[in-house]
């Protein structure tokens, strides 16, 4: 029988050496945030012929735009959202004109500004949505493991897992927005709670195996019990992510350049959310049900202790 839990410090090296650089990106340049966290302008225009949203962000480009986020819809309907625009302004009309220039009649169907008082306010309801979805993953595996020794330990190690797959996500994104320029908008907040709700589910099955093995006491040890339950789990585990994460490929591959970013994430976060449900997860419970930290805080007190 493979030993996964026997080997669960190396599991968390390489979770650190994943997670260490975009957390330290993190906090050296932050993550990109698009107009809809800092405040913009919404430009949905019409065109006389099809067009690709790369090229019209091109065009954006040469006028000093280069930030701009281009989504095309039906009827040749263009949405731009880029940082402020003002009606009536010489640059608006240099827009126009330059597009005109390249794909034709422009037709201006509105123009919204989005201020940074209501960028602020989407931020603050991101950080509380993610804030109120941990507490209530919490509180729901604590009470259905209610029946196990330490119901709380299980919800703790699924929160821990769940945090581990948000900053993988995040801190990915942090270097992406600083190398490539990638910006994180709604849509982004959208995967990271989908990224989240799969981890935690994925989480769950594996804790159920386990709580089942323990009620029949499938093997002499706690930690021979988890390593048991993670093998029979394992195939599954593996066999439903990649299902998802050939789906989403096809999408980032295949799909339209306005969803690639918002794939990518959703992308990343699975690959994560199976690797930290099997290899992160049931093993902090582990290690907690052995005492490893208890024990070894007490070795580094004796060290440390005046002789």
């Amino acid at each position: 029988m493979l030993d996964l839990v026997g080997k669960r410090y190396y599991w968390f090296l390489l979770s650190l050496i994943v997670i260490i650089p975009g957390l330290l990106s993190l906090a050296v340049h932050g993550v990109r945030l698009s107009i809809d966290f800092t405040g913009g302008t919404l430009w949905e225009i019409q065109l006389s012929r099809p067009v690709q949203p790369g090229d019209v962000r091109q065009v954006l480009a040469q006028h000093g735009i280069d930030d701009a986020i281009v989504q095309t819809a039906d009827n040749n309907v263009v949405l731009i959202r880029m940082r402020e625009l003002k009606e009536g302004s010489p640059e608006k009309e240099k827009l126009v004109q330059a597009l005109r220039a390249s794909f034709g009649d422009v037709t201006e169907l509105r123009l919204e500004s989005v201020g940074p008082t209501l960028g602020t306010a989407i931020r603050n309801r991101a950080i509380v949505a993610v804030a109120l979805t941990t507490v209530g993953i919490l509180l729901y595996i604590a009470w259905a493991f209610r029946n196990t020794n330490n119901p709380f330990l299980y919800g703790i190690a699924a929160v821990i897992a769940m945090l581990h797959d948000v900053a993988v996500v995040v801190g990915i994104f942090s270097i992406l927005g600083w190398l490539r320029g990638v910006e994180v908008d709604a849509l982004f907040v959208t995967a990271l709670l989908t990224v989240i709700g799969f981890s935690v589910h994925d989480t769950i099955v594996v804790f159920d195996r386990i709580r089942e093995n323990l009620a029949r006491r499938a093997a002499p040890t706690f930690e021979q019990i988890v390593n048991y339950s993670l093998v029979q789990t394992l195939v599954r585990s593996i066999n439903t992510s990649l299902t998802v994460v050939l789906t989403l490929l096809a999408l980032y591959l295949l799909g339209g350049e306005t969803i690639r970013t918002f794939v990518l994430a959703l992308l990343i976060g699975i690959v994560s959310g199976t690797y930290s449900s099997i290899f992160n997860a049931s093993q902090i419970v582990v290690v907690w049900e052995n005492r490893e930290l208890h024990r070894l805080f007490a070795r580094l007190r004796r060290q440390h202790a005046p002789a």
